[in-house]
């Protein structure tokens, strides 16, 4: 049976992903952006409370993904899927979308003199940290893509060897859920293993792994769903913790400060997948339209945001709440617009890792 809370959770995280990248142009930790405004603590506090679980809860949705795929096709069928749903994509976007966001942080915070034409030359020779915000080659947000392209082929090898050696592909996992609390405890020992452009790989793989080994089971997910009260008050007092150490202190509070987001992310964790196995279990027209459309929205949305924080900034001034607002409507509207025109045209639909939408229709 089709767990649509998945689908539905999928969609959400990625449509608030306009806000989040939105109020990064405000950050108070002197990161540089495509964008940069007055630094802002409240809206700093909204990137720091959701970013210890807001992708990693992407990467577990996507573990338990695999093992359901997995029980309708064979390894190499997930391989090819893969392939055309993750790592085309990812290679189409960083083409075509991410030489937007060089030429936009190159100009913002070096002053490009040239055409965005002319900048293509420095996209494609200046090889820095892959953020483009110093004009350089970049992979934007399709940094997702690839990591998640890597980590389900390791990850599914990972679990054929297993089961070769083991011969427990079928073996359910009996795991009392008190223990998954457990399971937070490697996350501050894997937050800077592997890491690049501030992204862990070990720390998304050890996710992913848990998704596909553990959480995918429909008695671990109905525990979940039993305990997600208590799992969500931790995770929001652990995520609120964190913040002000971070945001609000004057202090340096050092691996304090990185526990408390490993408590954040992990029940936070598992109380989204509770949540959404009671609240979120549905298929409507609203839960199918996104879920249609969520890869394309993906690929669209950040170039618009960012042009759309450099074409109002000099209209709306140094109105903090409004430079924050009214980009975000805007670059909502461009992002739909843009995706109902893509879903029409099979062949960008391929490019874009998703079906047409004549396609879906049948």
């Amino acid at each position: 049976m089709r767990k649509n809370f998945i689908d539905n959770l999928r969609w959400i995280v990625i449509l608030l992903l306009i806000p989040y990248h939105a109020a990064q142009a405000f950050n108070t930790w002197n990161e540089l952006n495509y964008i940069c405004f007055q630094p802002n603590k409240i809206l700093s506090s909204f990137i720091v409370f959701l970013s210890p679980y807001y992708m990693p809860l992407m990467f577990l949705l996507a573990g338990m993904s695999a093992r359901y795929a997995l029980e309708k096709r064979s390894y190499r069928q997930f391989v090819v899927e893969r392939t055309e749903r993750l790592l085309l994509p990812f290679l189409f976007g960083t083409l075509a979308f991410c030489p937007v966001l060089s030429y936009m942080g190159d100009k913002n915070n070096f002053n490009w003199q040239g055409s965005f034409f002319e900048h293509y030359k420095t996209f494609f020779t200046k090889l820095t940290d892959l953020t483009g915000f110093d004009g350089g080659f970049c992979i934007g947000q399709f940094w997702f893509l690839f990591f998640l392209f890597l980590i389900s082929i390791a990850g599914v090898g990972l679990v054929k060897l297993s089961n070769l050696i083991f011969k427990n592909r079928h073996r359910k996992c009996s795991l009392p859920f008190p223990l998954l609390f457990f399971f937070l405890l490697p996350l501050p020992f894997l937050y800077d293993f592997l890491s690049v452009g501030g992204k862990s790989f070990a720390e998304y793989m050890y996710v992913f792994l848990i998704g596909f080994c553990i959480l995918s089971e429909d008695a671990m997910i109905e525990k979940a769903a039993e305990c997600r009260y208590v799992t969500l008050v931790i995770g929001v007092m652990a995520g609120i913790i964190n913040c002000w150490m971070f945001i609000w202190s004057e202090k340096q509070f050092g691996i304090i400060n990185i526990i408390a987001k490993a408590v954040c992310e992990w029940f936070m964790l598992l109380s989204l997948i509770g949540i959404g196995k009671k609240s979120l279990n549905f298929k409507g027209k609203i839960s199918t339209y996104m879920s249609q459309r969520s890869f394309i929205f993906f690929s669209f949305h950040f170039i618009w945001i960012v042009l759309f924080q450099y074409w109002l900034k000099s209209l709306l001034g140094g109105n903090t709440l409004l430079m924050y607002l009214i980009p975000i409507v805007f670059a909502y509207l461009a992002t739909f617009i843009c995706t109902e025109i893509a879903i029409r045209f099979p062949a960008l639909c391929f490019l874009l890792g998703t079906k047409p939408l004549c396609k879906v229709s049948n």
